[in-house]
């Protein structure tokens, strides 16, 4: 059977006057495209007998040899066995070997990227770097790239924009999958571009149409081997400004990126309770990121063994120098061990700086493993990390240890605050702290949910700032405690939470706006007359920020504002930040400390 493997003319036959650009990728040829269909169902009985004999012929000669029977005696039954293994050998062999020659050596050359045969080879040559993508490559600025209206494509809807002629080809290439979507940017050297094709790509392989997700306005060089892989576009989520929060002296005007209506005006209202109480105040009590690597011994007792000479005060100064060669910044706290049988978890504590840490204490806990390699040769090494640090998932060890900062934040609201500004009482307020935070969270078993919902301003503060949303998980630990003080007259409350993992270097804080947003709380970028400062500066903003969220949710509910709330975020009067016109139609803004709950929705 002859298979005809010439290049595909430019411009199909049946489609007079359509450009080249304009022209449907063509279906690639495979071997098995020139077999019948009853062939598929012969590959199936073949593949079927060839095991089945492997397995019976295996099965007889282990027989024999346990009952050591010479063997060369083959009986007809082996004999047909063997048969059948070379035909459905030599069939499997030649049905799947057309398909693999060809897609080596008989490749068509429309997968390649121009016409011209060193190109085409280039690209295969690229397909088998050892590096994942973006490690090796560092994109040139990323030139305005002019793109021209087509038609539409089968059934996806059309995009106001589309690939240009040269950008079809590579198009085509990945739909058919000669060029892996991940390879985009180290081919290109332009990000922009490799994800205006990958997106184009993906509407084409999934018949769904992307329209509606923005491309244009992002830094894709900025993501590249750091934020996020085979980009697409970008999601866009509203920032609002609460505050000011006065917290240790000092104002500051808090990012949040969130979707949740009321939520930046509520955390708004507590500011500025916090603001005309006298402000709030923030202490660090612990800073230290954890990693707690497993391993393997042969026996409990030498799991023991280990665990005696880690905890031991005359060998901490050694391990600390073999751990701190990791970075400058990195310094060794505390190691603190648990044994489940011949397995031993190691929790290695240490400071990080102005950075979050993990990637630190990572490389850190690495050079302590190796160093211990020498001394205990039996030990292996399950896992860098065995979940007893614990990272991104609620655990009683972040609760009691902590884990990156570990803050606490106070106020004391005058009473004439709380019934004028939160619209409630110091009574209310405590009597419904003390069944719903405390012992409504102990009902539900909570593990560091004793607040109302920290876990809000956390995740909102997180985003607009650049920081990892997962860890939201054990950052919102939080218990909140009000207390009435001053004769009963005034309210003591406070945010206890000893697992907020920050940074203001590495990771998302690069991005322009979670820089800018960083920039506007003055913790951009590392510290270079303290190390860590800005990192714990930031926070202690969170804390306050909590602080201010639980105080205003607290009294929205002691007063019964919540329901109502909501309703006027449905009829589109945001609580506390502006007023709806009936008569005129339109929004008249207030001024941020001077709008309260009650005058929402009223003249």
């Amino acid at each position: 059977m002859l298979m005809d493997v010439r290049r595909r003319p430019s411009r199909p036959a049946n489609m007079p006057g359509l450009k080249t650009e304009d022209a449907p990728p063509l279906p690639s040829t495979k071997a098995s495209d020139a077999l019948p269909h009853p062939m598929y169902f012969t590959s199936t009985v073949f593949f079927t007998l060839f095991f089945s004999v492997v397995y019976y012929l295996l099965g007889r000669w282990r027989e024999k040899i346990r009952t050591s029977t010479p063997l060369h005696l083959i009986t007809p039954a082996e004999t047909a066995a063997i048969a059948a293994l070379v035909a459905s050998f030599i069939h499997l062999v030649s049905f799947f070997g057309i398909d693999f020659v060809q897609s080596l050596i008989l490749r068509p050359a429309i997968d390649s990227w121009s016409d011209e045969e060193e190109e085409d080879s280039l690209v295969r040559k690229e397909d088998s770097r050892g590096l994942p993508c973006g490690q090796t490559l560092d994109c040139p600025p990323v030139p305005v790239y002019p793109l021209a209206a087509k038609p539409k494509i089968a059934d996806i809807p059309a995009e106001p924009v589309s690939p240009g002629e040269k950008d079809e080809n590579i198009i085509s290439s990945v739909v058919a999958g000669t060029i892996p979507s991940y390879s985009l940017e180290s081919k290109l050297g332009d990000c922009k571009r490799a994800a205006a094709i990958r997106r184009e790509s993906l509407q084409r392989v999934t018949g769904k149409s992307l329209q509606g997700l923005p491309l244009e306005g992002f830094d894709y060089e900025s993501i590249l081997g750091q934020c996020c892989e085979m980009p697409i576009g970008y999601v866009q989520i509203p920032v609002g400004i609460a505050g000011p929060l006065l917290l240790n002296g000092r104002e500051f005007s808090v990012p949040m990126a969130t979707t949740e209506g009321c939520l930046v005006a509520s955390t708004n209202r507590g500011c500025k309770a916090i603001l005309v109480s006298g402000g709030a105040t923030s202490v660090l009590l612990r800073d230290g990121m954890t990693r707690a690597p497993v391993v393997r011994f042969g026996s409990a007792k030498r799991a023991a063994e280990l665990k005696m000479f880690l905890e031991s005060p005359k060998s901490f100064d050694e391990l600390a120098a073999v751990f701190n060669r990791s970075s400058r910044f990195a310094r060794l706290q505390s190691i603190k061990c648990a044994i489940a049988g011949r397995n031993l978890y190691m929790r290695f504590t240490c400071s990080t700086g102005d950075a979050m840490g993990m990637n630190m204490v990572s490389k850190g806990v690495q050079n302590v493993l190796d160093f211990l390699q020498t001394d205990f040769p039996d030990m292996d090494i399950i896992g860098i990390s065995g979940n007893f640090c614990s990272d991104k998932k609620p655990a009683a060890v972040n609760w009691i240890e902590g884990r990156g900062k570990s803050v606490v934040c106070e106020a004391v609201i005058k009473s004439d605050v709380v019934k004028n500004v939160l619209k409630t009482s110091v009574e209310a307020l405590v009597e419904l702290n003390m069944l719903k935070n405390l012992t409504g969270s102990a009902m539900a078993g909570a593990l560091g949910g004793f607040n109302a919902h920290a876990s809000n301003i956390v995740s909102a503060i997180y985003i607009a700032t650049g920081q990892d949303p997962a860890q939201n998980v054990e950052s919102s630990h939080c218990i909140t405690m009000m207390e009435a003080v001053n004769g009963g007259q005034d309210l003591h409350v406070s945010v206890t939470m000893p697992s907020i993992e920050v940074g203001t270097v590495g990771g998302g804080t690069q991005l322009a706006s979670q820089s800018a947003c960083l920039n506007l709380l003055g913790v951009k970028g590392a510290s270079k007359d303290s190390p860590g400062s800005n990192s714990a500066q930031l926070a202690s903003i969170v804390a306050g920020s909590v602080l201010a969220g639980e105080l205003s949710l607290m009294s929205a509910l002691a007063a019964g504002q919540l329901v109502k709330s909501l309703q006027q975020i449905e009829q589109g009067c945001l609580q506390g930040c502006c007023l709806m016109n009936k008569k005129e139609e339109e929004r008249i803004v207030c001024h941020p400390l001077k709008g309260t709950s009650s005058q929402v929705g009223t003249r």
